[in-house]
């Protein structure tokens, strides 16, 4: 998931929304983290499950990335208040679906899927075993087409 999220971070910009979608420890965080080390953002990256957002500034001149955790928030006014920069950052927002699409035009859906059990583990080059994704993505709005 940090692989792919540094590979994601070479095609966003200012201005960019990004909507992760999965369960529990399925790797949004993970991802996110990557996707703040391809964007060059102040670090460490973080699950901001307690202070609902946390801004990592650019330490290369690009875009600030945002990173929200919607999961208590009950609709898209509460995400609205948080009064997040999206025009002069890279917004990636955990379990914002539903509540993302009331305040952009356009956004890059990423769905995470993890396996439950059943011994699919794969072994990475670290010996230590490694539980293979499935990732969906699918841009919507002007941006994406």
């Amino acid at each position: 998931m940090h692989a792919l999220g540094l590979r994601v971070a070479a095609v966003l910009g200012a201005g960019d929304v990004v909507v992760l979608t999965g369960d529990l420890g399925a790797g949004k965080t993970t991802f996110t983290r990557g996707l703040g080390e391809g964007l060059g953002v102040r670090g460490p990256v973080t699950s901001p499950t307690f202070v609902l957002a946390r801004t990592h500034p650019s330490l290369v001149g690009g875009p600030a990335l945002v990173h929200v955790d919607a999961y208590r928030l009950a609709n898209a006014l509460e995400l609205d208040d948080l009064d997040i920069d999206f025009a002069r950052s890279v917004v990636v927002v955990e379990w914002g679906r539903g509540l993302v699409e009331a305040l952009t035009d356009s956004a890059l859906s990423i769905e995470i899927n993890r396996p439950h059990g059943g011994g699919t583990e794969a072994i990475d080059t670290d010996d230590a075993p490694v539980e293979p994704r499935q990732v969906r993505l699918e841009g919507t709005g002007p941006r994406w087409n």
